[in-house]
């Protein structure tokens, strides 16, 4: 390694958000770059013209951006090997494609598509494998070129040897021996001058010197053609690893995002990383979470950070079995991240949210708020808005809870209104409205009530949230402030006033 730069890549194709596979793979190809000081590219493979997403780029370089994967060379950076956009880079696909023509490695095919369906329902009828039959395999060199100059449509092919083995290398699976016979004569060029991806991924890794390419495990199959294709040009290939799958939580069936992932309960497991990143979860979390996916980080530890795992990543210790997606870890991981934020971090976190569910979030409340829930958000930051939008809904836009819900159990009506009508009394006394001191102030008066400090609190909690699961009461109380805190009483007494 030390003696040629590392460079690996990310290559996705922009038909939609991206995959949390996809950037599970970014994320190794980023951290092998880093450990060994070399480069990580972007390189964007968008040359399926029919499912490109002219909005999946940007969403794709947000995803990347956000779980902190930088890129050395790509898109918006640039960079010595580009254009990075394989759509930009036609020129150089039909050029190698011809020249793997000119070498005997290639050569154009003719066939319609209604011939190839033809051709393949003949072979399904012999209950034989799909695939081309090689019919212009055999055509002349010369034949072809005057079918070319003559304007006939054809795409170029690969010649795959016919007989004999090849043998293919991979750090984390080995050595596998593919027999030739089963290798197809792939479309190396289409018809529209655009290259497939097997031809376009040799290519592109020669010319921007990738050292070493981790791809998902679904290429495998693909990878003797493509070992071919390297030894047709005569380029000294990279390093491959080919990535394990990540599983549905019950270990049945690769997570795809037309039919999601459930969990134990039913709920739909997300697949796309624009949902995490809308819905309250924060990217070391992410990070730390999809690194342990495939590759153990040793010592038993669940929680650690990207440096850390950087300095620990090799690839032979990526385990080649495909893994189940350990759903919940997720939620626990993000859970311990938030407890482990600094007050402003924690804050500047909780405002989008609580902004997107058009509340009106000022600074102070918000700074005193976020310690308060800090150990109560049990899986995301969304988690806020239910357990305290409440805090900073505007007066008139805040609708008591029924009466019902106030009254606590083996309480009576006039039990709540007392308990309202003397709190109101405290709230508009006391000296010091600090939580501690409204907490014993009002353990006095469950005392003097007759009641127990459950009812009482529970009175009070939702009267001032309109809720049944809040922020705690004085706190709630401290953080509303004296003047709300009195409003929101008086509307509940009214409520249980008029249901007595």
């Amino acid at each position: 390694m030390a003696e040629s730069p590392i460079r690996t890549r990310f290559a996705p194709s922009p038909t939609g958000s991206l995959h949390i596979g996809g950037l599970r793979t970014a994320l190794f190809n980023w951290m092998f770059a880093r450990k060994h000081g070399g480069q990580f590219i972007l390189r964007i493979e968008d040359t399926d013209q029919k499912r490109f997403d002219p909005d999946a780029l940007r969403t794709l370089m947000e995803a990347m951006r956000w779980a902190g994967l930088d890129w050395d060379e790509g898109p918006e950076v640039g960079g010595p090997c580009g254009p990075y956009v394989q759509s930009e880079r036609l020129a150089h696909y039909q050029r190698w494609a011809r020249w793997l023509v000119e070498q005997g490695h290639a050569y154009p095919c003719f066939c319609t598509p209604e011939r190839l369906e033809q051709v393949n329902q003949a072979k399904a009828a012999r209950k034989e494998p799909p695939g081309y039959d090689r019919l212009c395999r055999s055509i002349s060199p010369v034949e072809a070129q005057a079918r070319v100059d003559a304007g006939e449509k054809y795409v170029v092919r690969f010649k795959a040897p016919l007989e004999g083995q090849t043998i293919v290398q991979d750090v984390i699976r080995g050595e596998t021996a593919f027999d030739n016979h089963t290798i197809q004569d792939a479309v190396l060029l289409k018809s529209d001058g655009f290259p497939t991806y097997h031809l376009a991924v040799v290519v592109d890794d020669h010319l921007m010197h990738i050292s070493h390419v981790m791809r998902a495990v679904e290429w495998y199959p693909s990878y003797p053609l493509h070992v071919l294709i390297w030894r047709a040009f005569g380029w000294d290939m990279p390093i491959f690893a080919h990535l394990p799958v990540i599983l549905n939580p019950n270990g049945k069936g690769k997570m795809s995002k037309r039919n999601p992932p459930r969990d134990k309960f039913g709920n739909v497991i997300p697949v796309m990383v624009h949902h995490y990143m809308e819905n309250g979860y924060l990217p070391q979390a992410m990070v730390n979470f999809l690194a342990q996916i495939g590759w153990n980080f040793g010592d038993d530890r669940e929680v650690f950070t990207i440096q850390e795992a950087i300095e620990r990543f090799t690839l032979e210790a990526i385990n080649p079995a495909n893994s189940a997606l350990p759903a919940d870890k997720l939620d626990w991981l993000n859970a311990t991240y938030i407890r482990n934020l600094t007050t402003p971090e924690l804050a500047a976190a909780l405002r989008p949210y609580l902004e997107r569910a058009g509340l009106v979030v000022d600074e102070e409340r918000l700074l005193k708020l976020a310690p308060v829930v800090q150990t109560r958000l049990k899986k995301n930051l969304t988690e806020v808005v239910e357990l305290a939008g409440f805090i900073f809904r505007p007066y008139e836009d805040f609708q008591p809870a029924p009466a019902e819900q106030i009254i606590q159990k083996k309480m009576d009506a006039a039990a709540a209104i007392r308990t309202l009508e003397e709190s109101m009394t405290i709230v508009q006394s006391i000296d010091d409205f600090s939580t501690a001191t409204l907490l014993a102030a009002h353990e006095a008066l469950a005392q003097r009530l007759e009641l127990t400090n459950g009812q009482v609190f529970g009175v009070l909690r939702v009267a001032l949230s309109a809720q049944t699961i809040s922020t705690p009461t004085f706190e709630t109380m401290e953080l509303l402030g004296r003047a709300e805190t009195l409003r929101r009483l008086a509307l509940a007494l009214d409520v249980v006033r008029a249901a007595a």
